[in-house]
């Protein structure tokens, strides 16, 4: 039984069970039964740290008086209000490239599952028979030989990229904000980028200057047998324009693990697309990645609670909060 004296650790979903073991004997770890708004505000408002897997609301850390220390299982930031976070002192770390890897192959999973669609043949040979099945061989594509886009050059870019060249002797083109690119990537501009390849990934973070950056003008770019990957963030992508262009056939298909809404409202057009592969958010997430963030996580919530600042912190500036 836990002790009233131990600290609160409120993680907004349950955390793999061997990061929860570090975590049992020092502090009592409470899971909320759901991710709402109001739910979310009680839970960060009683607990001495946070472990962030689901989306916080805006001014959700006001009155969170006990709270040490914030931090993202994971990477992208875009799901914890970081500057209300620093204005009242609070640190706030991350995980970077605790799911670099997972979120690399599922990019080449989706093209896969694009270019050669086995579930699909699969399903053909099952109802219909073999030659009706083994049709279908004939429109597909490979991947080795053609020119990946990569959008965004950060650990998962560069992974992505590394897999593409070595992996399939694929050409890569490369934009990204610095205008610089690894060894084996090609740097270009958006445009070009769009212009030039025959699958996109989207791998970027979203930020104000990224929101709607993957607009109308360059998803008309694309090449007619061209298909684009995002398992970064939805609102990068301009959601209408994509559905246009899938509706038409003006591209040949995509693959999203993001959207404008979580969860995706069961009335969005977006269901209605045969081109389209919807997965749920879960592009980073395997056993072997959920058991990387939960022990990152609880190791750093455990600096946290010590009064020691996170190996990842990413906001240095919660040191002199606003006054």
């Amino acid at each position: 039984m836990a002790s009233d004296t131990r600290p609160v650790v409120f993680s907004t979903n349950a955390i793999h069970p061997d990061g929860a073991a570090l975590l049992a004997p020092h502090a009592e770890i409470v899971v909320g039964p759901d991710t709402s708004d109001d739910t979310l505000r009680a839970g960060v408002r009683a607990a001495d740290a946070v472990i962030v897997r689901a989306k916080l609301p805006s001014g959700v850390f006001e009155g969170a008086s006990r709270v040490k220390g914030v931090v993202r299982h994971g990477v992208g930031l875009d799901f914890i209000p970081v500057a209300e976070a620093t204005a009242l002192g609070i640190p706030v770390a991350n995980l970077p490239g605790s799911n670099t890897q997972t979120v690399a192959e599922y990019v080449f999973a989706a093209l896969f599952a694009l270019r050669r669609p086995l579930a699909r043949m699969d399903a053909r040979l099952r109802a219909d028979g073999w030659n009706p099945a083994r049709s279908l061989a004939d429109g597909t594509q490979e991947i080795g030989a053609t020119t990946l886009g990569i959008v965004g050059l950060g650990a998962i870019g560069q992974r992505v990229a590394a897999i593409a060249t070595a992996g399939f002797g694929m050409r890569v083109l490369g934009a990204s904000r610095s205008g610089k690119a690894p060894a084996g990537v090609t740097p270009v501009s958006l445009e070009d980028l769009f212009a030039q390849s025959d699958a996109i990934v989207i791998a970027c973070p979203l930020t104000p200057e990224t929101t709607g950056l993957v607009s109308a003008g360059l998803i008309a770019r694309m090449k007619p047998d061209a298909v684009l990957v995002n398992p970064a963030r939805g609102p990068i992508v301009d959601t209408a324009a994509l559905i246009e262009a899938l509706k038409s056939d003006r591209i040949a298909g995509a693959a999203t693990d993001v959207y404008d809404v979580h969860p995706v409202p069961p009335d969005s057009p977006l269901f209605a697309l045969p081109n389209l592969i919807m997965t749920p958010h879960g592009a980073g997430i395997t056993a072997t990645s959920m058991r990387a963030m939960s022990i990152g996580a609880a190791e750093e919530v455990l600096r946290m609670l010590k009064g020691e600042e996170p190996k990842n912190l990413v906001n240095p500036a919660f040191r002199k909060p606003a006054a």
